[in-house]
């Protein structure tokens, strides 16, 4: 293997640990706190197959929280975080305080994001308002760099006095 083709390897591997890397800061905007799981099957090597459940707050309205469902891979490429999980997850969202918007509201803007596989699979929680309703609507939803998947689930939050 000459010189310049074991450099061009090495600017391969660089460029994709590189996007890699800045994929993995980019997405650390809103972490959710673990509340628990349960196992759905078992692995001689490595972690068991599990639901997660997390919690998280809306960053720009505070007295929403929400709790997300997902699976998450197990296996020795999941003990390791190179599984790519599968696109099932659930949302549930409530009042848990005074509704109080901070910020001006854009439809569709991402509350929440989390890596579900080393690259270009993201599971992500998105926001609407529906004036009409006075409701906050949050979606789930998981999606690839090629091609997405359309299973997701909704939660609404109705926007009331405490």
């Amino acid at each position: 293997m000459s010189l310049i083709s074991k450099l061009s390897s090495i600017g391969k591997l660089g460029a994709i640990l590189s996007f890699s890397l800045s994929t993995i800061l980019f997405t650390a905007n809103v972490s959710a706190e673990q509340i628990g799981s349960v196992d759905t099957s078992f692995k001689l090597l490595g972690a068991n197959h599990k639901i997660v459940i997390e919690a998280f707050d809306d960053p720009k309205i505070s007295g929403v929280s929400c709790h997300l469902s997902r699976a998450k891979k197990g296996g020795i490429s999941g003990s390791f975080g190179l599984a790519t999980d599968t696109s099932d997850a659930a949302i549930a969202c409530r009042q848990v305080g005074p509704i109080k918007i901070q910020a001006e509201l854009k439809d569709g803007e991402k509350v929440f994001k989390e890596r579900t596989s080393i690259l270009f699979k993201t599971m992500q929680v998105v926001r609407f308002l529906d004036k009409k309703r006075n409701v906050l609507v949050y979606l789930v939803y998981s999606d690839k760099l090629v091609d997405g998947s359309p299973k997701n689930s909704i939660s609404t939050v109705p926007i009331r006095p405490w």
